[in-house]
């Protein structure tokens, strides 16, 4: 298990640590059901240096990505970004990567554990291209400030916009006065004397509602408390920023960060109140809801991740045939659970419909009751939910389902996404 970097920081913390991907992550600093309620109505500061993080430098790196990934990287300008998908030549899914577009180089952030994967697929196709491929992970650590007062918290590095209101005008009289990007995947750079240079993103990772297309996600407003707004739909999404930060500066950043968090009723968080706000917002991740086996038209990216109006890319055929001439056999869904299950059904548990097999469980999670009074927006059905994928027959919302684990039958319930509404 490859340790984090910030893991005496952590443990100082109160850190309890699992393994992701074979590296270390922080579960949790002793009370999830207080981080997860950070991410959902304040900030929770979470610490993702075990990501995979590689840059592409080099006169092709735009033309050469963008003959990679399904989503259209030639249209990005400096400071933007996208969701897009790393396929095969038969379409089938070998990553999905945030993608960021620096003045320099392109930023791939992407799940742990795939570093080496992504490396020599990328690397197989190099032939006379002037490109050159960078694991990042060892220069650069990854923070991530989540939930609807994340921007109260970054502001208060004083590195991005105006100072907070009662600091100190000189707080930091050597940074680079910049404002904060403003369209989930831009990026800004700041050059601190101190710090040294940090990029600052806002990937959407844990959007509660709305759409998240490359074409809807650029028409996305900022909304007041640090919240977007689909320009489309009206929905609000959680906002949130990730830190790309130097290893050497890191601790005192994620220290910063924390502080500032507490001061609006945040805190540290860790991967089990991320997970679950994750599964909440029913948004798959590389792994678990989707692996080698599935086409990005099943997993419900398709509309932030794939774009059918650019160049030719790896996969495209396959996936712009069935784009335009038929339609895939499964795809993810949200299911609502029985509420007195002893034990959550596992990855791969099966669903059935009529005695007949036609679908299987991805993720799982139990969600915790929150005190009203603490979060009165918060209000679900709660109890257990579900992301898995079902057979295109059984697949629309209210279908009743039967699941069957190692602890025997229950009910199950397809369910709109996202579970939980603002």
């Amino acid at each position: 298990m490859t340790p984090l970097q910030l893991h005496e920081f952590h443990h100082r913390l109160g850190a309890r640590f699992t393994d992701v991907g074979g590296a270390e992550v922080v579960n949790d600093y002793g009370d999830w059901r207080t981080e997860y309620a950070a991410l959902r109505e304040s900030a929770g500061v979470l610490d993702l240096s075990f990501r995979g993080r590689i840059c592409l430098v080099g006169a092709d790196r735009i033309r050469f990505l963008h003959g990679q990934v399904t989503n259209d990287v030639k249209k990005l300008r400096v400071g933007e970004g996208c969701y897009a998908a790393l396929v095969t030549a038969k379409g089938k899914m070998e990553s999905d990567l945030n993608i960021f577009c620096l003045a320099d180089e392109l930023l791939l952030d992407f799940e742990p554990g795939l570093t080496e994967k992504v490396l020599q697929r990328l690397e197989r196709f190099i032939v006379a291209d002037d490109i050159q491929i960078v694991d990042a992970a060892p220069h650069y650590g990854l923070l991530s400030v989540q939930g609807p007062k994340a921007e109260a918290v970054v502001r208060a590095l004083w590195l991005f916009g105006v100072r907070p209101s009662g600091g100190p005008v000189n707080a930091n009289p050597n940074r680079v006065n910049a404002e904060l990007p403003a369209e989930p995947f831009d990026s800004v750079k700041i050059s601190d004397a101190t710090l040294g240079e940090i990029y600052l993103t806002n990937p959407p990772r844990l959007f509660l509602s709305g759409s998240s297309g490359r074409e809807s996600a650029h028409a996305l407003l900022h909304e007041s408390h640090s919240r977007l707004t689909s320009a489309a739909t009206g929905d609000l999404i959680s906002a949130g920023f990730d830190l790309f930060v130097p290893n050497s500066s890191l601790g005192a950043v994620a220290d910063r960060l924390i502080t500032a968090a507490r001061q609006v009723g945040g805190c540290a968080a860790g991967w089990r109140a991320f997970e679950t706000a994750r599964i909440e917002a029913g948004i798959p991740r590389f792994g678990v809801d989707m692996d080698e086996t599935n086409l990005p038209l099943e997993c419900g990216i398709e509309n932030r991740a794939v774009s059918y109006h650019k160049g030719c890319y790896i996969g495209q055929e396959v996936i712009n045939r069935i784009h335009s001439f038929g339609h895939v056999t499964k795809e993810l869904r949200g299911l609502h659970l029985a509420d007195d299950l002893k034990t959550l059904p596992q990855r791969g548990d099966k669903l059935f419909r009529d005695d007949k097999e036609i679908g299987y469980i991805t993720s799982a999670v139990k969600l915790p009751t929150l005190d009203p009074l603490v979060a009165p927006k918060l209000q679900s059905e709660g109890g257990n939910i579900a992301l898995g994928y079902i057979r295109r027959e059984a697949n629309q919302v209210g279908t009743e389902l039967t699941l069957k684990t190692a602890a025997g039958e229950s009910s199950a319930k397809i369910v709109e996404l996202p579970f939980v509404k603002w």
